[in-house]
C-alpha cells in the first residue's frame, strides 16, 4: 500500500531528526520508585504531584466504589450514566471552588482534554473573538479549532498584547484562554492581569489549571487561591489525574455556564460517563487535598524544588525559572538531549527528554517533575547525576 510506504519515509525522518516516540511498560503503580519494561528505576517524569496515585485510603476507596457503582457507567451522563458519586463530587468540586467564583456549579469530565475541548467549543462560536496564549496545552489549541471562532493568539504572557487585541475586538463574545502552570515550562501566567483585561473588556478567562489544582494555594484549591482571584468571569477546569491521582477533569464556573455546556458541550453529550467508582475514590482524594494532609504534602513537594534548584550547578545547560513541581532543564539540540536522557536511564533514573512540536525548535529539554512522594535523597541523587552528566556530555 502506498499509505503504509509513506507511512515509513515519515517515521525514518522521525529517527533522522531524533524526533520518534517510545512507549515504556511500567510494571508497578506509580510511585518514584517503580519498575519500567523490566528495569528498577528511580522515575521523575509523573505528574503525581502529591504522591497520591497509589495512597491506600484512595485504594480502599476505589475498592468500595466498584464495589457499590459497579465498573462501569454504561450509559453517557444525560441518559442513565450520571450516578451519585458523580453529582456528589460535582457539589464537593463546586465547595471547593465557592471562594473564587460566584454561584458556582462543576461538571466532571472523563478526561482534561475532553473538558477543554468542550469549553472553548461551546462558548466560543463562530462568531466569538478567541484569544489563546502562545504555549497553551494541545487540548485548548484543539478546542479552539474544533469552536471556528475568530482566533487570535497572543506572545507568551504579553499583557499588552493581549490587550491590544481585546480594544481592537468588535465582537460580542470574547473568550480568552491560557494555562495557569505552563506544562513544559513550569512558569506561571500572569492571571491577576488576564482578569482585569478580561473584566474590563467584558471576556471571559478560561483557565486550564491541570498543574496548578491540588498543589497551588495554602488550601489546594490551585492558581487561583494562589492569585487571590475571585470573578463572575472565570471559567475553571482542574485534571484529576495529576495531583489528585486518579482521573479524569471537572469544570467550575457560574451555574449558567455549566448549563450551558450540559445543553452544548459535544464532548460531554456524546461520550459515555467515567466509571463511578473513579469519582467516588475522588471524594477520599479531595479529603486529603483539603486537609492537614494535603498541607504536608505541599510544604514537603515546595522543600524539595528548592533542594533541586539550589543543587543543580549547570554550565551549558540551563534549568528554566521554574519555582512548581515542573523543573526543567534545556538542552537544545534533539540529540544531545535524547543521549543525555538515555544516559540517565541508564544509571537508573526515567527523565523523560521533551523534543519539538512539543516544545519550539531548539529548546529540547530534560522534563523533571517532582512528587511529594519523592525524598530529599532521591532529589539528591539526580541533582548529583545531571550535574556530573552536564560535565561529560
Amino acid at each position: 500500500m502506498e499509505l503504509l510506504s509513506a507511512l515509513e519515509r515519515e517515521l525514518q525522518q522521525l529517527d533522522e531528526k531524533s524526533l520518534r516516540r517510545r512507549l515504556r511498560v511500567a510494571e508497578t503503580p506509580c510511585a518514584p520508585h517503580v519498575t519500567v519494561d523490566g528495569r528498577d528505576m528511580l522515575a521523575f517524569c509523573s505528574n503525581d504531584y502529591l504522591g497520591l496515585a497509589s495512597h491506600p485510603l484512595l485504594v480502599e476507596a476505589l475498592r468500595e466504589g466498584a464495589l457499590h457503582y459497579g465498573v462501569g457507567s454504561g450509559a453517557s451522563h444525560l441518559i442513565s450514566g450520571h450516578s451519585r458519586a458523580h453529582a456528589l463530587l460535582e457539589e464537593r468540586f463546586a465547595e471547593f471552588l465557592a471562594p473564587h467564583l460566584e454561584s458556582p456549579r462543576a461538571l466532571y469530565f472523563c478526561t482534561g482534554y475532553m473538558a477543554n475541548l468542550a469549553i472553548v467549543s461551546a462558548l466560543a462560536g463562530r462568531d466569538a473573538d478567541l484569544f489563546s496564549e502562545e504555549l497553551n496545552h494541545a487540548s485548548l489549541i484543539d478546542g479552539a479549532r474544533l469552536s471556528r471562532a475568530n482566533l487570535h493568539v497572543y506572545p507568551h504572557g504579553d499583557t499588552e498584547a493581549l490587550e491590544g487585541l481585546l480594544k481592537n475586538s468588535k465582537a460580542k463574545n470574547k473568550v480568552v484562554v491560557t494555562d495557569s502552570v505552563f506544562s513544559m515550562d513550569g512558569d506561571l501566567a500572569p492571571l491577576p492581569a488576564l482578569l482585569a483585561l478580561c473584566e474590563q473588556y467584558g471576556a471571559c478567562l478560561v483557565v486550564d489549571d491541570a498543574h496548578g489544582f491540588g498543589v497551588l494555594g495554602a488550601n489546594g484549591r490551585g492558581a487561583l487561591e494562589h492569585f487571590g482571584l475571585r470573578s463572575p468571569y472565570l471559567v475553571y477546569m482542574g485534571t484529576l489525574g495529576k495531583a489528585a491521582g486518579v482521573g479524569g477533569a471537572f469544570v467550575a464556573a457560574h451555574e449558567t455556564v455549566i448549563e450551558w455546556l450540559i445543553q452544548r458541550a459535544r464532548p460531554y453529550i456524546y461520550t459515555t460517563a467515567a466509571a463511578p467508582a473513579l469519582a467516588h475514590a475522588l471524594m477520599a482524594s479531595m479529603d486529603i487535598i483539603g486537609g492537614a494532609e494535603g498541607a504536608a504534602r505541599r510544604a514537603h513537594l515546595d522543600a524539595l524544588i528548592a533542594q533541586l534548584r539550589g543543587a543543580l550547578k549547570l554550565q551549558r545547560w540551563e534549568l528554566f525559572p521554574s519555582h512548581t513541581a515542573i523543573q526543567p532543564v534545556i538542552i537544545g539540540p534533539n540529540d544531545e538531549t535524547m543521549r543525555a536522557a538515555g544516559v540517565l536511564y541508564e544509571q537508573g533514573f526515567l527523565v523523560p527528554g521533551i523534543r519539538p512540536p512539543t516544545v519550539p525548535p531548539d529548546t529540547a529539554r530534560l522534563r523533571v517533575t517532582l512528587s511529594a512522594a519523592h525524598t530529599a535523597q532521591d532529589v539528591g541523587a539526580l541533582a548529583s547525576a545531571v550535574n556530573l552528566l552536564e560535565t561529560f556530555a
